[in-house]
C-alpha cells in the first residue's frame, strides 16, 4: 500500500469541483474506474470515486476510464490515464508522436470542434462563477484557420540524458521538469521546426540551456524578447473583434494599456481621432514609435511607464465619456490600482484582452462590483489550438442613465 502524497494545490479556477477526500479509501498507485463528467479549465478531466473528485488528463467528457492515483490532497485527487474503457466519439489519434509525454499540448486527442465547445463551456463557467456574469454574455469561440503549425514562438530546452549519453533537445515533459527529446513540434510554424533541426544537428554543449526560436511578424519592428501574439493566423480575427467593439462604442480616443510594440493602437489608429500607448518595456516602446512612423500613424504617441503609474493621467488627458481603454495585461491580470482608477474616472468603454479567463473574470467582477460597468459581450478566440489556453476579448461598458 502506498502512502498518501500531498503536492501542489489546484488553482482557484478548479474549486467548483472540490469536495473533501476525508475517508478516501484509495492510495497512491491504486487503480480506479471513473466516468468523466467534465473537462475543467486547465485541461484535466473530472471524475468522481466514492463521491470524491479525481482529476485525470487526456480524457473527454462522457468517457469511462481506468486511472491510476498519483496524488491525494485534502479536497481532491489526481490520477494518470491507465486505460480507456469507453471512448468518446470525439477522440482522435494525436498528430504528434510525443503527445502525452511532452507537456506542451493537452487537447490533441480531441476533435477540433469539440475543443472549441470545451473552451466555450470553460469560459462561460468561469465568468459565471468568478465574474458573477450570466453565461449568455459569452459568444462562441472563434476557430483558428490553422489548428496545427501556428505558433510563431517556442521555448526549447536542453538536458543531458544519462541513458543515451546524448543531449535531449525539446520541451518539458508532462507534469515534470525533465526535458523530452522532440525532433519537431506539431503546433509550431514550419520555419521554427526547420530551425530546430539545425539546433539538433549541433546542440548546445551546456546542460540546462533555454532558448527561444521565433518567426518575426512582417511589417512590425519587434525586439527579440518583447511580446507579440503567438498566432499570426488569428491576428485578423482578433483585430476585427476589437475594432468592431471600438466602432460600436462610437468613441474618439483610445488608450492602449500594456501596448507592447503598439499592435492594437496602431492597427486601430485610423478608427479614432487620437491614441496613446503605454508600456514598461523600453525596447518595445522604441519599436512602437518606429512602427508608428513606418505605418504613418501620426495621431498618437507612446509612453514608457508601468501602466498603474500613469493610467490616471492618461484617462484625464481625454474625455472619459469619449474614451475606450484597451487592457492587454500579462496572465496575472491587472494591478488593482488600475481597476480603481477606471472605476473613478469612468471611461465609456473598456476592452479587456486576456489569455487567462480566470484572472480576467476576477478583474471583471471587480470592475462591475459597484454597478458602474457592465459586460456587454465576451468574444473567445482560439489562439492556442490543441492546448488548454484560450484568448478572450471582453467588451465592458459604462452604465449610463437612460
Amino acid at each position: 500500500m502506498g502512502k498518501k502524497r500531498r503536492r501542489k494545490p489546484a488553482p482557484p479556477a478548479l474549486e467548483s469541483h472540490f469536495e473533501s477526500t476525508e475517508g478516501f479509501s484509495k492510495q497512491i498507485g491504486d487503480l480506479v474506474d471513473l466516468e468523466i463528467t467534465d473537462v475543467a479549465f486547465g485541461g484535466e478531466g473530472v471524475g468522481r470515486f466514492e463521491g470524491f473528485v479525481v482529476f485525470v488528463p487526456f480524457v473527454i467528457t462522457g468517457e469511462k476510464v481506468e486511472a491510476r492515483i498519483t496524488e491525494i490532497h485534502k479536497q481532491f485527487a489526481r490520477a494518470e490515464l491507465f486505460k480507456i474503457i469507453k471512448a468518446s466519439a470525439h477522440r482522435l489519434n494525436p498528430e504528434c508522436g510525443f503527445y502525452g509525454e511532452c507537456g506542451g499540448c493537452q487537447y490533441q486527442h480531441i476533435a477540433y470542434e469539440e475543443q472549441l465547445r470545451i473552451k466555450h463551456k470553460q469560459v462561460s463557467d468561469l465568468f459565471e462563477r468568478i465574474g458573477g456574469q450570466p453565461k449568455d454574455v459569452v459568444m462562441q469561440v472563434a476557430a483558428c484557420p490553422s489548428p496545427f503549425h501556428y505558433r510563431n514562438r517556442i521555448m526549447v530546452r536542453t538536458q543531458y540524458n544519462r541513458e543515451t549519453k546524448e543531449m535531449n533537445v525539446g520541451f518539458l515533459r508532462h507534469q515534470s521538469r525533465l526535458v523530452v527529446d522532440v525532433p519537431e513540434c506539431a503546433i509550431a510554424e514550419p520555419e521554427l521546426n526547420k530551425a530546430m533541426q539545425k539546433v539538433r544537428i549541433d546542440p548546445p554543449r551546456k546542460n540546462g540551456v533555454k532558448f527561444t526560436l521565433r518567426v518575426y511578424p512582417e511589417q512590425w519592428d519587434l525586439p527579440p524578447d518583447s511580446f507579440f501574439q503567438v498566432n499570426f493566423h488569428q491576428l485578423p480575427t482578433m483585430v476585427n473583434a476589437v475594432g468592431d467593439l471600438l466602432l460600436d462604442a462610437d468613441t474618439k480616443y483610445l488608450i492602449d494599456a500594456y501596448c507592447g510594440v503598439g499592435f492594437f493602437s496602431l492597427s486601430l489608429a485610423e478608427k479614432v481621432e487620437s491614441y496613446v500607448g503605454v508600456e514598461v518595456d523600453h525596447r518595445a516602446i522604441l519599436s512602437a514609435r518606429k512602427n508608428a512612423e513606418t505605418m504613418k500613424r501620426s495621431n498618437g504617441s507612446f509612453i514608457q511607464a508601468p501602466t498603474e503609474d500613469v493610467i490616471d493621467d492618461l484617462v484625464a488627458k481625454f474625455q472619459p465619456e469619449m474614451t475606450t481603454i484597451i487592457l492587454d495585461p500579462p496572465r496575472k491580470g491587472c494591478h488593482a490600482s488600475i481597476l480603481e482608477v477606471l472605476q473613478r474616472t469612468k471611461p465609456k468603454q473598456i476592452i479587456y484582452v486576456s489569455c487567462h479567463p480566470a484572472t480576467l473574470s476576477r478583474d471583471v467582477k471587480s470592475l462591475c462590483s459597484n454597478g458602474l460597468f457592465r459586460v456587454n459581450k465576451v468574444a473567445p478566440l482560439d489562439m492556442f489550438p490543441q492546448t488548454q489556453h484560450v484568448e478572450c476579448v471582453t467588451d465592458i461598458r459604462l452604465v449610463t442613465e437612460e
